[in-house]
């Protein structure tokens, strides 16, 4: 089967690249208002000190992956303004590619703490959370990498 590629400019790829975070980072910040709202809620206390620092860990997870989608943004700001850089563009293409990192640890584990809340049983939660992880690291790094066409 024949593939077209096209190559995209710089100022084509810039544009891809800034809209792909801004297409992630509202799914990131919703994700962090529920971890902020779950800390303030009662049945929070039924977590084992364990747990709570487990939900911690996810938020600072979360937290970082938000601080990752917002980087390329600042960097342009202040560093290449009024300019399209190839460096700009794979920077923040890796950039984007690394949130996916914390982003992937850090629904694991709140998937973890939910299934454990739900079903009050360590060991199903932690096998949803493996699954997660999984189904997670397959769509984000194996699919990308085993389908890309070759240079």
């Amino acid at each position: 089967m024949r593939m077209e590629i096209h190559q995209q400019t710089l100022e084509e790829a810039s544009t891809q690249v800034g809209g792909e975070a801004r297409m992630l980072l509202p799914g990131v910040q919703t994700l962090m208002g529920f971890q902020l709202m779950a800390v303030f809620n009662q049945r929070f206390e039924q977590f084992t000190f364990a747990e709570q620092v487990a939900h911690f860990v996810a938020f600072l997870l979360v937290t970082l992956t938000m601080g990752l989608l917002m980087a390329p943004a600042a960097y342009h700001r202040q560093a290449e303004r009024c300019m399209v850089t190839e460096r700009f563009v794979k920077m923040s293409s890796a950039l984007l590619t690394l949130a996916m990192i914390p982003f992937t640890a850090g629904v694991c584990l709140d998937t973890y703490l939910v299934g454990k809340m739900i079903l009050k049983d360590p060991t199903p939660s932690w096998l949803a959370a493996l699954g997660m992880l999984v189904v997670l690291v397959g769509l984000w790094f194996v699919l990308p990498r085993a389908v890309r066409p070759h240079r």
